[in-house]
């Protein structure tokens, strides 16, 4: 349990040193060029330059380029499970050491772990917030917490500091008149996201952050409201985005395209299809691969949650992220540009 600006600049240099260890020991490249002029309608089985993808999941839940694989946008492409993982910065450093090939996080993160020197470029959003699926910050409906102040010296849960949560806890903050002294007053602690309305309820926590099937589930028992959403802070936005290292895009063009086009087309599958059959798709995914895990959150999925058509990635999506971070001094202003963080360029909607 930290403070939160002690927390941030302790996250930070861990991954710092991942990278490093990744980047001398793939021998990476840094360009952020990429040659997506072959479309997939003209490339053969043979051409894609290796077949086999490595991820990490989450358990219970089924991820777009999951769906994509069960809706055959993928082949003759096939997805390698390693494992699961409830933290964005977790699997980036993972993508960035090669454990796996791809990996997602919140779009702050990349951009902090891109300016740290990161060989990594963001290809696709693969989660976000909406109407439908937002991400709330929750106290008991009996909490004496009404208001940002009622927050100084207490306790929230996160699923991971420097990501997704902390900013939208700060910016929260900052909007209702904290001074960074007073921030710095409200603890974040990491606990897995199955477990933080447990932690809450038994007065371990004094607020949690709930999203997904994970708050849905949670709010059907009742007796929990949100202190805020993070729609309340950016409305509809995409929160978070798939990253390849540059060698890899830059080694295997066919494949990275292949695997972008599938994912698009699932997203936009899944947004186009009546809920209760997308329900239906993801609980028969979650049987067929057979990882002892329970199919119940998936009655709880509302939406894709992701603003643009197919994961198209938005310049606001990122530029905001940077200034965020200029303004809070972790990054030189001017340093970074969203054309060094990310490309359409394999995405089949981006015209």
């Amino acid at each position: 349990m930290r403070n939160i600006r002690n927390s941030s600049l302790i996250v930070y240099s861990i991954m710092f040193l991942f990278l490093l260890i990744g980047c001398n020991s793939a021998n990476q490249t840094e360009t952020k060029e990429v040659d997506s002029s072959k479309t997939q309608d003209h490339v053969s089985g043979d051409a894609f330059e290796t077949k086999v993808l490595r991820y990490s999941g989450t358990a219970g839940q089924v991820s777009f380029w999951e769906l994509a694989e069960d809706l055959g946008y993928l082949e003759p492409l096939k997805l390698e499970w390693t494992g699961n993982s409830t933290s964005g910065p977790e699997n980036i450093q993972a993508t960035v050491t090669g454990n796996i090939d791809f990996g997602g996080a919140f779009n702050g993160a990349i951009v902090k772990l891109v300016e740290a020197g990161a060989p990594i470029t963001a290809l696709i959003g693969y989660y976000g917030s909406d109407d439908q699926t937002w991400n709330g910050y929750y106290v008991l409906d009996d909490s004496p917490i009404k208001g940002a102040k009622d927050l100084i010296g207490k306790q929230i849960g996160v699923n991971t500091l420097g990501a997704h949560h902390e900013f939208a806890i700060v910016e929260y903050l900052r909007r209702e008149g904290l001074t960074k002294e007073e921030v710095n007053e409200v603890s974040l602690v990491v606990i897995p996201p199955a477990n933080g309305e447990q932690s809450l309820r038994s007065g371990q926590l004094d607020a949690t952050t709930l999203g997904g099937v994970i708050k849905e589930k949670a709010l059907e028992r009742g007796g929990i409201h949100p202190l805020f959403k993070d729609t309340d802070l950016f409305g509809s936005f995409t929160a978070g985005s798939l990253v390849f290292r540059d060698d890899f895009i830059k080694n295997n063009p066919n494949t990275v395209a292949k695997f972008v086009e599938g994912m698009a087309k699932a997203i936009e599958w899944a947004r186009e299809t009546p809920v209760e059959d997308v329900r239906e798709r993801m609980k028969s995914i979650i049987e067929k691969r057979s990882r002892n895990e329970d199919t119940e959150l998936v009655q709880y999925w509302k939406s894709v949650g992701i603003e643009g058509q197919g994961g198209l990635i938005l310049e606001s999506e990122f530029q905001v992220w940077i200034e965020w971070l200029e303004e809070d001094g972790f990054l030189d202003p001017g340093k970074l540009s969203v054309e060094d963080i990310y490309t359409n360029e394999f995405n089949p909607y981006n015209n």
